[in-house]
């Protein structure tokens, strides 16, 4: 859960906005888990999405959306225009999916009910291919989530008003049951580089404090730990 994080910003109110014609966009974010012996089909249909699909997707003000996965889970971020207007079609054919996906997956945690555990988005990227993702997973240890919330509290606390150009934008950290934890997040291309001693120093301290609160589901820190987790897999991207 990398060193920039927390906020007591309400659930879903961190908004991108924009003046003029550009829409005003909020953050969401779900997650699932994969049916046993249902992972391969799961995959598949996620491969497969029809454009008729995708497109009421669009029309529902869905922009940036992926799913990621490890192990039994997958987790869903998107960005929404609020001022869409999707038609009844549009709402019936996403009611649709929903249904079809209940014989692989089912809901943790459903759009909007993840607890934002933190956010800096920053100068946001909109050509993608100035950025990598970062998407990771931990799980948090029991009775800790308000304990992981605070400490990246008192980062945004420190940060304030400040909009950072990078290296890290569009970062959002999303809790399900106090316990399930998935990180988003945009890299921006242009500010990378070799970890220096300083830099690796002050990363080692921090996640090993955060080891005492959470375990790790992807492989982030096993350069550190000798651990030795699975990368997490982007199984769709609209």
């Amino acid at each position: 859960s990398t060193r920039n994080k927390g906020t007591q910003i309400p659930l879903m109110n961190i908004t991108k906005q924009n003046t003029g014609r550009k829409p005003i966009m909020k953050r969401e974010a779900f997650l699932l888990r994969i049916k046993p012996g249902k992972k391969d089909e799961f995959k598949a249909r996620l491969a497969n999405v029809s454009e008729e699909m995708k497109n009421a997707w669009k029309h529902m003000g869905y922009d940036n959306y992926s799913i990621w996965s490890v192990d039994d889970y997958a987790f869903g971020y998107r960005e929404v225009d609020e001022t869409a207007a999707p038609t009844e079609a549009d709402k019936a054919l996403c009611a649709e999916w929903i249904d079809k996906m209940s014989d692989v997956c089912e809901y943790i945690a459903k759009p909007g009910t993840m607890r934002l555990m933190y956010h800096c988005i920053g100068n946001v990227r909109k050509d993608k291919s100035l950025i990598r993702h970062r998407v990771f997973a931990t799980l948090i240890k029991p009775g800790c989530a308000d304990e992981y919330f605070n400490r990246h509290q008192a980062l945004v606390d420190a940060r304030g008003d400040e909009v950072p150009d990078g290296p890290e934008t569009n970062f959002t950290i999303w809790c399900a049951d106090g316990k399930y934890n998935f990180g988003y997040c945009e890299l921006v291309r242009s500010y990378d580089h070799e970890m220096t001693e300083e830099e690796r120093a002050s990363t080692v301290a921090w996640e090993t404090r955060q080891l005492g609160i959470m375990d790790w589901l992807t492989d982030d820190v096993d350069w550190m730990t000798g651990d030795k987790h699975p990368h997490i897999e982007k199984l769709f991207a609209l």
